[in-house]
């Protein structure tokens, strides 16, 4: 069976209605109210769970600190999973600073409403949410608390007709605060996160705090990836490691979480990313492209999430 039948199969398999009345798991999270729910609670909880139920993997793409490449990282991950054949959806829930509708290219695109909620944007076989979508102008400045941005995040899941996917990859901004803890109080179960640093030892010793985050809140590591590690020269394609390397593989074996692989600096991602184009599918022959392929591959064959408590 080639990956497009698998996938076919895996989705017939997940398929429900729109509600989880037809549920017949009692293991189900909503499959009964909760000790003082109320019909409000208990029905949006039961919403959310008919979405989720239709998803079969959801990875949290996350780092300690800014300015790692993070949402590229993300968006080719995404990318990567789609062109392996799966059906991937890409929430980019960077609130104040959403980056991933320019990184592929839909700035200006709109959300409308479908008969089954809030329809994504799709691009080829990827479906992308994002903050940036409902912005009146792109210069405009987000400036919400926590309780507003945790419930946005939350309509992102409940209220966007995702359908049936192999992967549901989420973008969450740097840090380990209101965005990634309500995305793991939101989704369960979750698969894990991929944790994003650099090299130095300056950047893997704030990114550790998001391996530390992860363990207090019972969401798996499913490896790390060491980005910007070594310099692609244009001309020639010799690789330079202007900082130190090494620091992500480092503090994985430090912390004893899988280490995913090394993506270089090179130019050529950059470029990708302001003309709005996926670096792995438009330069899918390039030397950095094959290391992003190989840090999506461990993830293609994820065992089902265990439930949590």
């Amino acid at each position: 069976m080639d990956n497009t039948e698998k996938s076919a199969a895996s989705g017939a398999a997940r398929s429900k209605a729109s509600t989880c009345d037809s549920c017949t798991d009692s293991s189900c999270s909503a499959a009964r109210r909760q000790l003082n729910e109320t019909d409000q609670d208990f029905q949006e909880r039961r919403a959310l769970q008919a979405r989720l139920c239709r998803i079969e993997h959801r990875i949290m793409v996350m780092s300690g600190k800014g300015g790692v490449g993070k949402s590229t990282v993300a968006v080719n991950l995404a990318m990567g999973l789609m062109l392996a054949g799966r059906k991937v959806g890409l929430l980019d829930v960077d609130i104040h600073g959403p980056s991933v509708p320019t990184m592929l290219g839909l700035e200006g695109a709109t959300i409308d409403q479908g008969p089954e909620g809030l329809v994504p944007v799709e691009l080829g076989h990827l479906k992308v949410m994002s903050m940036g979508f409902l912005l009146r102008d792109p210069d405009d400045a987000v400036i919400w608390r926590g309780p507003v941005k945790g419930g946005v995040i939350k309509q992102f899941l409940k209220d966007v007709a995702w359908g049936d996917l192999d992967y549901l990859i989420i973008d969450a901004p740097p840090g380990t605060g209101d965005e990634p803890l309500s995305v793991c109080q939101l989704i369960n179960p979750i698969d894990g996160a991929v944790v994003v640093t650099t090299p130095q030892r300056v950047a893997a010793m704030d990114v550790r705090k998001s391996i530390t985050f992860c363990a207090q809140v019972g969401m798996k590591v499913l490896g790390v990836v060491e980005n910007m590690s070594g310099f692609v020269c244009p001309k020639c394609g010799e690789v330079t490691h202007i900082l130190r390397s090494g620091g992500g593989k480092r503090m994985a074996d430090d912390m004893g979480v899988p280490f995913l692989g090394s993506i270089p600096i090179d130019p050529s991602v950059a470029e990708a990313g302001d003309l709005g184009q996926a670096f792995v599918l438009h330069h899918a022959s390039s030397p950095t492209a094959e290391l992003m392929r190989s840090v999506v591959a461990p993830l293609l064959n994820l065992p089902a999430p265990a439930p949590q408590a």
